[in-house]
């Protein structure tokens, strides 16, 4: 019998942390009832949410401690405004002072609201600079993306600055999504609407095959509570030689790969002897996959 799953994707933000955490130990900060709500949004015309489209608080996971900020993608795509990036600013510089064990920001987004345009960019940039301030600190930054907008714009470079990032095959990873790529360069640069070239581009196996993604688990709550555990106590180093490191991969990646017009042919030169069948493996037997062509480069 196959085992049941919780779809980690169809859930809401606070069904994700629910599920994440310890039973009984969430404690919400800036609830709803407390109404948050973004005071440009109403000047315009659109409706708000009493807590800004983000669920931010404490708990525990396995018994350590963490805070935690799950944003709901059913609201706005996700955007990041004044009041929604204040929320998860001040959950992370929280952490300098309570000091758990992570901070796991469940990330779902389209990017900045465009509807609050530098409040929101701002925004972006000040949680950026939280979780450089948490990491610096020894504090670890886990994120976590398999929600339906996933994690683009402003929110992505947000993603890279955190220790680690945990993903399901559901995930995508873009500082630019498909439609405005699409729009800017043209449907023959790239089709929005070719969903297998999307995933293949932007999805978690491309971004875990190089090396931009640290996990691969199964759209599944207890695939990612599990992978969310390994992660908390493991803080990476934050100095100029790993950033000198880390551009010197990037550059390498850019040589190596400069002319290539496909993501498969990238999985090719990497090693995966189909590239052709990547996209209809599950979890587990890309998992396999990856910890073979890591072996063979080690």
């Amino acid at each position: 019998m196959i085992p049941a799953r919780h779809s980690f994707q169809e859930a809401g933000a606070r069904a994700r942390i629910r599920a994440l955490l310890d039973a009984g130990t969430f404690r919400e900060f800036c609830g709803p009832a407390q109404r948050h709500t973004s005071p440009h949004l109403p000047t315009l015309g659109m409706p708000v949410a009493f807590d800004d489209g983000v669920v931010v608080g404490g708990g525990a996971i396995d018994g350590r401690p963490v805070l935690i900020a799950a944003q709901e993608g059913a609201f706005m795509g996700g955007a990041v405004g004044e009041v929604h990036g204040a929320k998860i600013t001040g959950l992370i510089e929280r952490a300098l002072d309570t000091r758990p064990d992570a901070v796991v920001l469940l990330l779902d987004s389209g990017g900045v609201r465009l509807h609050e345009a530098n409040a929101g960019l701002i925004a972006v940039g000040e949680i950026q600079r939280a979780v450089f301030d948490a990491r610096a600190a020894g504090i670890p930054v886990v994120t976590v993306i398999g929600g339906r907008n996933g994690c683009y714009g402003g929110t992505s470079i947000i993603a890279r600055s955190c220790d680690r990032i945990v993903a399901s095959e559901e995930g995508r990873l873009s500082v630019s999504g498909p439609e405005v790529i699409e729009a800017v360069e043209g449907v023959e640069e790239f089709d929005a609407q070719d969903r297998a070239l999307v995933w293949r581009t932007m999805g978690a196996k491309h971004r875990r095959l190089i090396g931009e993604i640290d996990a691969l688990v199964a759209d599944d709550m207890e695939a990612f509570r599990g992978a969310v555990s390994e992660s908390l106590g493991r803080s990476r180093p934050l100095d100029l030689d790993e950033l000198e490191a880390e551009h010197a991969r990037l550059a390498e990646r850019i040589a190596r790969f400069e002319g290539v017009s496909d993501a498969r042919e990238i999985w090719a030169a990497l090693g995966v002897n189909d590239p052709d069948r990547v996209s209809e493996i599950e979890a587990d037997e890309f998992n396999r996959l990856v910890a073979t062509l890591e072996g063979a480069r080690a």
